[in-house]
């Protein structure tokens, strides 16, 4: 009876070791891309998250919640850049060349198109939420976040165009 479970324990082991073996070979060989940085959507990328950033934080440095539509401008604004920063490390790291089954060129797409739509209609909601007899002392952060906002609406319309280029060679083939 005993001889079945040390039988039962080295398979186990040997298993265990062998994933181990294998989990530590695949997981140090990380692709990066060096290059993506220096493309022109790389650097929109790069300018959306850092534009995005001033957006958000300019907005959630005021008493925002005052003016109910500046609740839109920080939910689009937020959500856009953690979706942007998670396709950065994507894109940077390659990932898309390890899940061949998504359709990374029509996710980028929709993804970029979407943000430009939502960032479009943001920045106006923005720029007519802005006045200075609202609040005075919140004018200048508001009127800052309203021309950063049209200003990551223009990267965004820049990397929709990249992205239906991308996808209409991609469907041509």
């Amino acid at each position: 009876m005993e001889e079945p479970q040390r039988t039962r324990s080295h398979t186990v082991n040997t298993t265990a070791s062998s994933f181990a073996e294998n989990f530590s070979t695949t997981s140090s060989s990380f692709a990066y891309d060096r290059e993506f940085l220096r493309t022109l959507p790389g650097l929109l990328i790069v300018a959306e998250i850092v534009l995005g950033l001033l957006v958000w934080t300019l907005i959630a440095g005021t008493e925002y919640f005052r003016v109910p539509a500046f609740g839109w401008v920080m939910f689009v604004a937020v959500f856009y850049w953690v979706l942007t920063v998670f396709f950065l490390i994507i894109y940077i790291t390659m990932t898309y060349t390890r899940i061949p089954q998504v359709p990374w060129t029509t996710v980028g797409l929709c993804f970029n198109g979407s943000a430009f739509l939502f960032y479009l209609s943001a920045a106006v909601v923005d720029a007519t939420s802005v006045s200075p007899e609202r609040d005075s002392h919140n004018f200048n952060s508001w009127a800052a976040s309203s021309f950063f906002a049209f200003l990551v609406t223009i990267c965004y319309a820049g990397n929709t165009y990249f992205s239906f280029i991308a996808w209409r060679s991609r469907t041509i083939q």
